[in-house]
């Protein structure tokens, strides 16, 4: 079973655009603090909110390496969130195909006989 409390958090980190452009940005390779602050009208210590928030949900993670602190995607950290959603995905393409299925039998030749029969 998966645990809803991480999906949450997750999800909660994402509803931010700030913290999605981040992601985005952060999706192209490893950045330094300042260099992922550099495109945002904010102060530094506001970006540094956000990246804290992001690693508390487990979506990236940071490293020090002398004075910079350097931010990355964390790949385990989309697990939980990717099986959630494949999970739904799964059970509304089946719904999908089902209601494909159901479209198709109406209008097989002999349901469209009957109909024009029906108009007459």
């Amino acid at each position: 079973m998966l645990k809803y409390s991480v999906i949450d958090e997750t999800l909660k980190a994402l509803a931010e655009p700030t913290r999605r452009a981040i992601v985005e940005r952060l999706s192209k390779g490893p950045a330094s603090v300042s260099d992922v602050a550099a495109p945002f009208d904010m102060s530094l210590a506001a970006v540094v909110q956000h990246l804290q928030v992001l690693e508390e949900s487990g979506l990236i993670k940071t490293e020090k390496i002398g004075r910079v602190r350097t931010c990355s995607i964390e790949p385990k950290g989309w697990g939980t969130l990717a099986d959630w959603i494949a999970d739904r995905r799964t059970v509304m393409e089946r719904k999908f195909d089902r209601l494909g299925e159901i479209l198709a039998e109406d209008d097989t030749p002999t349901n469209k006989r009957k109909r024009k029969g029906k108009q007459k």
